[in-house]
């Protein structure tokens, strides 16, 4: 038993010490460029930046559809790309932006549509996904969405009087 805890010992030293190359002169000094460039290169994010971040419809009619742009620019350092605009709910529509990469310093736009429904003062998130560091953004809108004047209001429950 001796003698193969003394040769396992033996062939472990040789593995070790028979691998005396210096890792630092496999570095390729290309491979280290390319990798400072791309990291330099990974920390430029795109910047949107909006005309507005909030927009008030101030009072509207019940059902009625209103609608505002929101503009934006690429205000960082690389393409920005929007992949998707999305609302908190149905009755806010998000369309027409461009999918098409925007260089930095151009500006684009979408449309919002609010179809009027709720009551009272109604606000409504719009998130903007796209390539920015962190990744998704806000913008709000907001309605007082006055009473449908046609709408047949239930009538009131009378209770009877014990007698």
């Amino acid at each position: 038993m001796k003698k193969i805890i003394l040769g396992l010992s033996a062939l472990c030293m040789i593995a070790f010490t028979s691998c005396k190359e210096d890792a630092t002169q496999k570095i390729d000094e290309k491979n280290v460029a390319e990798a400072a460039e791309r990291d330099a290169n990974s920390s430029k994010f795109p910047v949107i930046t909006f005309d507005k971040t909030e927009h008030d419809f101030g009072e509207i009619e019940a059902k009625t559809a209103v609608e505002t742009v929101f503009s934006y620019t690429n205000t960082g350092d690389a393409p920005l790309v929007i992949t998707d605009i999305k609302s908190s709910c149905g009755c806010t529509v998000p369309q027409d932006w461009s999918k098409e990469p925007l260089a930095p310093g151009d500006s684009g736009s979408f449309t919002v549509k609010f179809n009027g429904s709720g009551k009272n003062k109604v606000s409504k998130t719009v998130t903007v996904t796209a390539n920015t560091e962190k990744g998704k953004e806000t913008v709000k809108i907001t309605a007082f969405v006055k009473p449908d004047p046609d709408a047949v209001t239930p009538a009131k429950a009378t209770i009877p009087q014990v007698k």
